[in-house]
């Protein structure tokens, strides 16, 4: 073979690239998607509430191990089962829901493991504070919906935040500072 020849299939190969994993962008399913916290109340019984409007969008391509999360979180949907606690995590001393309407979770290192998501690292943002965070699936699945024909992933994450890291301290130490996250996500392809 010519070296004319082999240069242009090289350049050929080039300009080609390896073939191209799909990104497949999924919106949240808000009916299908909270975000619960617990926290055990003053060593007695465990508190236990969700934010009831969840918005945002996942975007994944198992193929090539990459993914990224935009989730958005209204502070003031927050909902114990109590509507005089949940009036009380809405103040300052909480969720602080006027001044912070919005919490947010940005993923950005999507962990596969037989093309399965087994972690999200990111940051949450909350009151206007913003660390680290890495959310441990506990249940991944992607399926075309029965009722809807449409493709959908979802699953359980949780982590263990200190909610003093991000200024919540009201109740140190009787109220402790560690908190249990999970959050239960659907996301649909539009």
């Amino acid at each position: 073979m010519s070296k004319r020849i082999v240069a242009a299939l090289l350049c050929l190969g080039a300009v080609a690239g390896p073939a191209r994993a799909q990104v497949i962008v999924y919106e949240v399913e808000p009916h299908h998607t909270f975000v619960t916290f617990e926290v055990v109340h003053n060593g007695t019984s465990t508190t236990r509430g969700r934010f009831d409007t969840v918005t945002g969008s996942v975007t994944l391509d198992p193929a090539a191990g990459i993914g990224r999360a935009d989730i958005q979180i209204e502070t003031a949907s927050v909902n114990s089962g109590s509507k005089p606690f949940d009036e009380h995590l809405r103040n300052k001393d909480f969720f602080d829901v006027t001044a912070f309407p919005r919490a947010s979770f940005q993923g950005s290192a999507f962990t596969f493991e037989a093309g399965k998501v087994v972690r999200v690292a990111g940051t949450l943002t909350l009151l206007g504070v913003a660390h680290d965070v890495v959310l441990e699936a506990r249940r991944f699945n992607c399926y075309q919906n029965p009722r809807s024909k449409r493709d959908t992933c979802g699953g359980d994450f949780e982590t263990t935040i200190t909610r003093s890291k991000w200024g919540m301290g009201f109740g140190l130490p009787g109220i402790p500072d560690s908190v249990r996250l999970v959050v239960q996500i659907e996301a649909v392809r539009p």
